[in-house]
C-alpha cells in the first residue's frame, strides 16, 4: 500500500511540475552537458574572439534539431549568426541572450556532440568572459527552463598584450624585502604615533576590564566578550592583577584615542565612545594570530605607546547585493572585518535592474516580485535570470532580500561597531526591478477595479515609446521622472526606511539615490514628459528633467532632516563644449551640500579629473575611483583571475598606492595594463586647497555581477580591503608628497615591503581565524627557471609555498618550498597556502602547462 501511494505521489509531482514521463522521448536536460571553449582570440585578424559552446548528449534520447532555445547571460556582444551556420544568437534584454537552432543544426543522438561556434565582439581576457548560467527552454512549454547537467569552461592560455605570467609575478615579488616579524609595527592601520616600550602585558582570562566613566560601559562589554571568545569559558572570577582601564580624556577627536600598554596595566583614553572603540581594536591587533588559532592560557602583548586618529572622516565599503544577493550573515561578517580595520560606513547598494533587496512594508511587490529571478519573458511575477542566476527562482544569489527584521539586525550590529549603514535606492536609472514590481502592483489593483490606487506608484508611462539602451543593455529600466506617481513612490520608500532605522535605533544621516548611467534618448517620447513640459517653462528638454527630479527628491529628504547622496552624475549639468556634449558641476545644487561618490576616472577616457572638478566646485566628494578602489576588478590580467577589467586591473598595490589628493601622480598603467601616456593629464584640473576640504573620504566598491556566494565575495574584497583601510585611516605617507621622483620611489618601495610583510605575517594569519575566518585571496606564487632550477616566491612574505613534480595539483600535504628546486623535465606546479591549507591559483612550469 505504501509503495503504491509513493508511486502516485511521484507521478503527481512530475505532472504538476510540467514533466511527462517519456514526453515525446525528449532527452533529460540534466543529461546534456555544455562546454565553452576559446578557439581564436584574434579571429580573422580582428579584435574579436571565436568561441564555441559544445553540447554533449549523454542521455538515451535524441535532442531534436529544433523546437528549443538556449538562454544565457553575458556582458559581451555577439554576432547574430553562428559561424558554424547552425544557430542564431539574439539579445533578449539586458545581459540575457538566446540561441535558436537553425536548419544547420542536426538531431543530436545519444553520445554525440554538437558545436555552436560564434564570434564575441571583443577578445577573451579572463574566465569572467564566459557565458553564464545557460539553460534550455522547449518551444511548446516556454514558461519553464531546465538547467544542463553540467557546464564547464576549458582553460585557455592567452597571449595578449599585458598578460601577467608567473615569471612576471616572480620579478615583481623579488623586489619585496623580507622583514623580520619583530621589526613590524603591530597596530594596523598604521597609527600616527607608535613607540615600542620594554616588557609585555600578560593578557589572560582573569584580566580586569575597568571603566571609570559610564559612557564607555558598552565598549567595556565589547572587550569582555572578546576576551571570552579568545580564551573560551575559562574561569573569569579570579583576577590576574592586571587591568585594562578606560579613561575619558578631553580634547581628542571623536575617533581619536590613546593606547598605553605597560607590564601591569593597559590604558585606553578617548573623548568619545567611537575613539575608545578604535583603541580596543588597536589593542586587539596586538594579539598574535596564533592566539586565535588555538585558545591560549595567556598572551604576552608587547608594551607600546600609541596616539592615533583617522586621516579621513568617511571610510566606506560599498556592497552591491542587488546584482547578486548576499545573506545577512555575510553582511554581518563584513561589518566585523570593517570594524577591525576602523572603516566606519557600509554603503548598501540595495536595488538595481536585477533585484530589490530590502523589505518596504508599504509596497510588498518590491520584494514579492523584484527580489526573485528565474526564467520569464514578461517579468510579471519575477525578474529574468541575470549574471548566470539560472532558470529557477530558488537560486540563492539571484533571489533573496533582507526582511525588515533582518535589516534591523544589520543596523544594530553595525551601530554597535560604530558603523553607519547608508541605503542606496537606485534612481532614475538602474531601476528595472522597481519598475516591474510597481507594474505588477498596477495589474493586481486594476484587476480589482481600483484604478486610482493602481496608478498611485507607477514608475513607467506605459504609452512611452522612447527607444533607448542602457550601458547594461536594458531598454526598460529608467523611472519616468515626469510622473507624479514617481514622487509618491520615493516618499513612501523614504518613510519606510526612516521607520526601519528608527526601530533599530540607528542613525540615518543620508539616503543614496543613485543617479548613474541614465542612457541617451530616455523620456523623449513620454506623454508624461510632454504634459510636464507644457506646464513647466523651465523644462526645455529632457536634460532639464535631471534637475527637476533631484530637486524634488532633495526637497523630500530635506523636509525629513536627511541629506541627499548620489553618484557623480547627480551633481553634473549637461552642456556643450566646442559643439560636443560635456558635463560641468551643476551650480544649482552646490548650496544644498549634496554628497557624491565619484567613480569615473578611467585613464584615457577623458574624465580623469572629474572628482577634483566636483570638489573644486563645492561638492562633498567621496573618492570611489575605479582606477584604485573597485573590488570587482580583476587583480591582474590572467585568464584564471576572475573579475571585470573595463576600468582597470587592481591588485592590492593599486589600493595601497592611491594618493587621494593627487591620484595622477602614481598612475602607471592604463586599463589594459599597458604603460600610461602621461599626456592624458595635460589640461586636467588639479585639486585646489578648497577642493581638498571637500574630499570627505574614500570608498572601496564591490559591484556584484561576478560575485556569487560568500567565498567569491571574500576573495574579491580581501585582502584589498586592508589597502583601502590603510589609505583611509593612516596619515599622508611621505612618498606621496615627496617631490623628488627617485626619492619618492625609494620611500614607496620601503613602505610597500613593510605593508606586505605586515599582511603576510600578521593580518592574513589573523583573518584566517578571526570571526570564523575569511576566504581572502591567496595570491598565485611567482616562479622562475634559472640554470635548470625553479625558484618561487609569493607576494606576502610569510605564506607557505608547496609544489609537485608529478603533474598533480599541490595540496596542503605537498612538499614545502624552501629553496630552488631541480627541474628534470615534465610539469612542475607551485601553489601558495594560507595557515588553514586553502590554496591559491596554480603557477605551472615546465612542459604542457595549461595555466598562464
Amino acid at each position: 500500500m505504501n509503495k503504491i501511494f509513493t508511486m502516485m505521489v511521484i507521478a503527481a509531482v512530475f505532472v504538476c511540475s510540467g514533466f511527462k514521463i517519456n514526453d515525446d522521448k525528449k532527452p533529460n536536460i540534466a543529461e546534456l552537458h555544455l562546454n565553452w571553449q576559446v578557439m581564436d582570440n584574434n579571429y580573422q585578424n580582428k579584435n574579436e574572439a571565436l568561441t564555441a559552446l559544445v553540447i554533449t548528449n549523454k542521455s538515451h534520447e535524441t535532442l531534436p534539431a529544433a523546437g528549443w532555445k538556449i538562454y544565457f547571460n553575458s556582458g559581451r556582444g555577439f554576432t547574430k549568426a553562428a559561424v558554424s551556420n547552425n544557430a542564431l544568437i539574439e539579445q533578449v534584454n539586458g545581459d540575457m541572450y538566446s540561441i535558436t537552432p537553425t536548419s544547420g543544426f542536426k538531431d543530436l543522438k545519444p553520445g554525440e556532440t554538437a558545436r555552436i561556434e560564434f564570434v564575441c565582439d571583443d577578445p577573451v581576457v579572463n574566465i569572467t568572459d564566459a557565458p553564464e548560467g545557460p539553460y534550455l527552454v522547449w518551444d511548446n512549454a516556454p514558461e519553464k527552463g531546465y538547467s544542463f547537467g553540467s557546464y564547464d569552461i576549458t582553460p585557455y592560455k592567452p597571449t595578449y598584450q599585458g598578460l601577467i605570467t608567473p615569471e612576471i609575478v616572480y620579478d615583481r615579488n623579488k623586489t619585496v624585502t623580507d622583514i623580520p616579524a619583530d621589526q613590524l609595527v603591530k597596530v594596523f592601520p598604521t597609527p600616527i604615533s607608535y613607540v615600542p616600550g620594554s616588557g609585555s602585558f600578560s593578557f589572560s582570562p582573569g584580566v580586569n576590564v575597568s571603566s571609570a566613566d559610564a559612557r564607555f560601559s558598552r565598549e567595556a562589554a565589547v572587550l569582555r566578550n572578546y576576551i571570552t571568545s579568545i580564551f573560551g569559558k575559562k574561569e573569569m572570577s579570579k583576577s590576574s592583577g592586571n587591568v585594562i582601564s578606560f579613561e575619558y580624556k578631553a580634547g581628542l577627536g571623536d575617533e581619536a584615542y590613546e593606547l598605553s600598554i605597560k607590564p601591569t596595566v593597559v590604558t585606553i583614553r578617548a573623548s568619545a565612545s567611537t575613539g575608545l572603540y578604535y583603541g580596543i581594536q588597536s589593542f586587539k591587533s596586538l594579539i598574535p594570530a596564533s592566539a586565535l588559532a588555538k585558545a591560549p592560557t595567556s598572551i604576552q602583548i608587547p608594551c607600546v605607546e600609541v596616539a592615533d586618529a583617522p586621516r579621513f572622516a568617511y571610510r566606506a565599503v560599498m556592497l552591491d547585493v542587488a546584482r547578486n544577493f548576499q545573506s545577512k550573515q555575510q553582511v554581518l561578517k563584513l561589518l566585523e572585518a570593517m570594524s577591525l580595520y576602523k572603516l566606519n560606513t557600509l554603503h548598501l547598494h540595495l536595488t538595481d535592474d536585477e533585484g530589490w533587496r530590502i523589505e518596504i512594508p508599504s509596497l510588498p511587490e518590491l520584494t514579492s516580485v523584484a527580489s526573485k529571478r528565474g526564467h520569464t519573458l514578461d517579468s510579471k511575477h519575477h525578474l529574468p535570470p541575470s549574471h548566470g542566476s539560472g532558470p529557477e527562482v530558488n537560486n540563492p544569489f539571484g533571489t533573496g532580500y533582507f526582511t525588515k527584521a533582518e535589516y534591523i539586525e544589520i543596523l544594530k550590529y553595525a551601530n554597535d561597531r560604530h558603523i553607519t549603514v547608508v541605503p542606496e535606492i537606485e534612481t532614475p536609472g538602474h531601476a528595472r526591478g522597481a519598475i516591474k514590481a510597481m507594474n505588477a502592483r498596477y495589474d493586481r489593483l486594476m484587476a480589482e477595479g481600483k484604478k486610482a490606487e493602481a496608478e498611485k506608484y507607477l514608475l513607467y508611462d506605459q504609452n512611452d515609446k522612447s527607444d533607448y539602451r542602457s550601458v547594461q543593455y536594458w531598454n526598460d529600466n529608467v523611472i519616468d521622472v515626469s510622473l507624479p506617481s514617481t514622487y509618491n513612490f520615493v516618499e513612501t520608500v523614504v518613510n519606510d526606511l526612516i521607520s526601519t532605522y528608527k526601530e533599530a535605533g540607528a542613525p540615518l544621516p543620508t539616503i543614496h539615490f543613485g543617479g548613474d548611467e541614465v542612457p541617451a534618448n530616455v523620456w523623449e517620447k513620454s506623454p508624461a514628459y510632454a504634459a510636464l513640459k507644457a506646464t513647466h517653462p523651465e523644462i526645455q528638454s529632457t536634460n532639464d528633467l535631471w534637475y527637476y527630479f533631484y530637486g524634488r527628491v532633495n526637497d523630500i529628504l530635506k523636509a525629513k532632516g536627511i541629506r541627499l547622496s548620489g553618484w557623480e552624475e547627480m551633481a553634473l549639468r549637461k552642456t556643450t563644449l566646442d559643439g560636443q556634449p560635456a558635463y560641468v558641476p551643476n551650480p544649482d545644487f552646490t548650496k544644498e551640500h549634496l554628497q557624491v561618490d565619484v567613480w569615473n576616472n578611467v585613464l584615457g577616457a577623458g574624465q580623469e579629473d572629474l572628482a577634483y572638478r566636483l570638489a573644486n566646485g563645492g561638492y562633498k566628494v567621496v573618492l570611489t575611483c575605479v582606477t584604485n578602489l573597485y573590488f570587482d576588478m580583476a587583480n591582474y590580467k590572467s585568464f584564471d583571475e576572475p573579475g571585470y577589467y573595463w576600468g582597470a586591473f587592481l591588485g592590492i598595490d593599486k589600493f595601497f598606492s592611491f594618493i587621494p589628493y593627487d591620484y595622477f601622480k602614481n598612475a602607471d598603467v592604463d586599463k589594459q595594463g599597458n604603460p600610461i601616456n602621461r599626456n592624458i593629464f595635460i589640461g586636467k584640473q588639479r585639486l585646489t586647497d578648497f577642493g581638498k576640504s571637500n574630499i570627505v573620504g574614500l570608498q572601496g566598491a564591490l559591484w556584484a555581477e561576478t560575485v556569487k556566494g560568500p567565498e567569491r565575495m571574500d576573495y574579491m574584497i580581501f585582502p584589498r580591503l586592508l589597502g583601502l583601510a590603510e589609505r583611509a585611516w593612516a596619515q599622508d605617507p611621505a612618498w606621496a608628497t615627496e617631490k623628488d621622483p627617485a626619492k619618492s620611489k625609494e620611500e614607496y618601495q620601503a613602505a610597500w615591503s613593510n605593508f606586505l610583510n605586515v599582511l603576510g605575517k600578521r593580518e592574513l594569519p589573523r583573518l584566517t581565524y578571526y570571526n570564523g575566518g575569511y576566504d581572502y585571496r591567496v595570491p598565485k606564487p611567482g616562479i622562475s627557471l634559472q640554470d635548470g632550477k625553479y625558484l618561487s616566491n609569493v607576494e606576502f612574505p610569510g605564506l607557505t609555498i608547496r609544489y609537485t613534480t608529478n603533474g598533480k595539483d599541490p595540496d596542503a600535504t605537498s612538499k614545502i618550498y624552501t629553496g630552488q628546486v631541480n627541474y628534470n623535465g615534465g610539469v612542475i606546479k607551485f601553489r601558495a597556502f594560507d595557515p588553514k591549507g586553502r590554496g591559491s591559483n596554480i603557477a605551472e612550469g615546465g612542459s604542457n602547462n595549461l595555466n598562464p
